[in-house]
């Protein structure tokens, strides 16, 4: 789930660094985030960098997913991939919303033909309470280095670095439903999910709390990522 325009806007002005300032005066993308005039609409595409790149398939080939994403001069070198290639005004962290599930205790894999799997799902109270809520200093280090890294390569072109983080519910959906089946969150009707939350709210509401915390994004991770480097979260 993505932050509005709004949310992405307000961001940016309550977390203009210093080292910003020049480029928040020359960046098209960062222009478009505070709703001032640009000399043209910014280009970044949701999917920036992937499978349609032969570079990153290549890669692919010989680490999976999350080793890249665990790898921070991989994970930069994907990010900048499709950089070097295309006229783009913003580069995109490339990392995914379920690793800060692997800091709150829960077992992630990516299965071939099955997506993303955790292998011990959320489904009591009891596994609720289990649940760590580490700041993201801790549980997604690599993605923050891998952000500076990014940040030392793209700082000489005016380039800003955009991160991301997916909203509570999506993890929680994750966290409970256990993924695979190539299926969002694992079920198209969050049957388990939908159990949960009507069945017992108040485990439900503690369990959005700790995903919450958890995520490595807004309020705590947008600061963290801030701090290594991204301009922006989505």
């Amino acid at each position: 789930m993505s932050l509005s325009v709004s949310s992405v806007s307000r961001w940016c002005k309550n977390n203009h660094e210093a080292n910003y300032t020049v480029m928040s005066n020359e960046s098209r993308f960062l222009k478009a985030c505070r709703r001032m005039p640009a000399d043209a609409t910014p280009i970044w595409l949701m999917r920036q960098a992937g499978r349609y790149m032969a570079e990153y398939r290549a890669l692919r080939a010989q680490y999976s997913i999350l080793e890249i994403i665990k790898t921070p001069e991989l994970a930069c070198e994907v990010t900048l991939q499709p950089i070097n290639v295309f006229d783009l005004d913003a580069a995109i962290i490339f990392a995914d919303i379920l690793p800060p599930l692997e800091g709150m205790g829960l077992h992630l894999e990516f299965v071939k033909g099955e997506g993303p799997v955790i292998h011990n799902p959320v489904r009591s109270a009891a596994d609720v309470d289990a649940l760590r809520a580490p700041p993201p200093e801790e549980s997604l280090g690599f993605t923050l280095e891998a952000i500076r890294l990014a940040r030392e390569a793209l700082d000489p072109r005016g380039l800003p670095l955009i991160g991301f983080s997916g909203a509570p519910f999506t993890l929680a959906c994750y966290a409970v439903e256990g993924g695979g089946s190539g299926r969002p969150a694992g079920s198209h009707n969050h049957r388990r999910v939908k159990a949960l939350m009507m069945g017992d709210p108040d485990v439900w509401r503690r369990l959005m709390s700790k995903a919450r915390r958890g995520r490595g994004a807004l309020p705590a991770g947008a600061g963290a990522g801030g701090r290594a480097g991204a301009a922006t979260v989505r």
